[in-house]
């Protein structure tokens, strides 16, 4: 056992210095150095090895296809019957989902699914996997968080919009699709999209307002859908972190588009998708 004050012991056997934060690709390889061969990422573990960021960091989650136990602080080692498709560090991306699906609230099981089947680390959505392992914790819950998915959605941001929209009881709006002029010239890509009232609905990040050319593209893009009779709604994070204002002032606008149909209803379905997943 080392023992100085300018190292730190990450975990049994693996030291660093005191000061240095390893990056999450070090830490999962540091933690392996206790863990058996055969043991795949999992969770959201899985998720950082894919590259996108959920929740903290540890503790971090292994999976073991036998009964073996594991004692050591921010290492958490899964047990299973069998050991799902795994390639050589990790289980495949539909089993880390359907494993979190056990767990995770719906709007972040939207989200991750999302980005799973945008960036092709899943090719079906997850509910095809319970019909073949119906057993496995996560299966169920993950079958009904696949009807809400879509993998056209370009940021988390957007599927976090779309959640919070359709789960108010607006309409579902169409993901990154084109919007054209008369004559079928493309005007621009919304990010959600309202035909029928002709409002995109459009998530506007940092990077918008500190990328002078994305700012330039933005403004001309704008001033595009206004010339052929369109509006946009822009959100932002901080109104997303105001789910509730932000499903009503978007029907505010919807309203004064034509919209004339159900009102935003904030009751057990919208509750549903800040809680995990029941079946």
């Amino acid at each position: 056992m080392l023992e100085h004050a300018r190292f730190r012991q990450v975990y049994p056997r693996v030291y660093c210095l005191a000061d240095l934060e390893l990056p999450p690709d070090e830490q999962i390889a540091a933690a392996r150095r206790n863990l058996p061969s055969d043991a795949r990422t999992t969770h959201s573990t899985r998720l950082r090895e894919l590259g996108m960021e959920h929740g903290r960091l540890e503790p971090l989650h292994f999976v073991v296809a036998r009964d073996l136990h594991l004692d050591v602080d921010g290492i958490v080692l899964h047990r299973t019957k069998r050991m799902p498709p795994s390639g050589p560090t990790g289980v495949c991306a539909e089993a880390a989902f359907v494993a979190l699906a056990a767990t995770e609230r719906m709007i972040d099981l939207i989200i991750i699914g999302d980005w799973l089947l945008s960036n092709d680390h899943m090719r079906t959505t997850p509910g095809r996997v319970r019909p073949n392992l119906p057993w496995r914790s996560g299966a169920a819950q993950a079958t009904v968080v696949a009807a809400h998915l879509d993998g056209r959605a370009r940021s988390t941001k957007e599927s976090e919009t779309r959640a919070v929209v359709v789960f108010a009881g607006l309409p579902r709006p169409e993901v990154n699709v084109d919007v054209r002029d008369a004559a079928g010239t493309l005007v621009g890509i919304g990010d959600l999209v309202y035909r029928l009232w002709r409002l995109v609905v459009e998530y506007e990040g940092r990077q918008h307002a500190l990328d002078i050319r994305q700012f330039a593209r933005d403004i001309d893009r704008y001033a595009g859908f206004r010339r052929i009779g369109w509006d946009y709604h822009q959100v932002t994070n901080e109104r997303l972190a105001r789910p509730r204002s932000l499903v009503l002032a978007l029907h505010d606008q919807l309203v004064h588009r034509g919209y004339n149909g159900p009102a935003p209803v904030f009751g057990r379905r919208w509750a549903s998708l800040f809680q995990p997943v029941t079946v």
